[in-house]
């Protein structure tokens, strides 16, 4: 098993956890009625704050998976990777925790086309 694979891969996931959440996060904060009446100044310094961690986890996760490091993907391959996972971490939480928002069948054709874009990142 290629560990670097592995890690990247894992960083990748807790890297767009915390990105999903800083960029929607004060959206449900907001639905649950939490933030309501926050200034906007505090919102951004709270998408901030969970950004940081985002930005914790994306760096190691870029330059353990990067060729010019040593890893196993090019910058096209990662970037290519780092889009498929940050749209089904975005869709695994809004749909888990936003209501009103569903899986529809032309979800399941957009990553169908996102695998195949996968797929041909990787072809030489």
């Amino acid at each position: 098993m290629n560990w670097s694979v592995l890690w990247t891969i894992l960083l990748l996931i807790g890297s767009n956890i915390c990105m999903t959440f800083a960029w929607y996060g004060h959206l449900k904060l907001q639905e649950m009625h939490i933030s309501d009446g926050w200034p906007l100044i505090l919102v951004i310094l709270l998408s901030w704050g969970i950004a940081f961690f985002e930005y914790c986890l994306q760096v190691p996760a870029n330059r353990i998976g990067s060729s010019i490091n040593g890893g196993p993907f090019s910058l096209i391959q990662l970037k290519v990777i780092q889009e498929v996972i940050s749209l089904t971490v975005f869709t695994v939480i809004v749909t888990l925790c936003f209501k009103g928002e569903s899986f529809h069948w032309n979800h399941l054709a957009a990553f169908f086309c996102l695998i195949l874009a996968v797929f041909f990142s990787f072809l030489k």
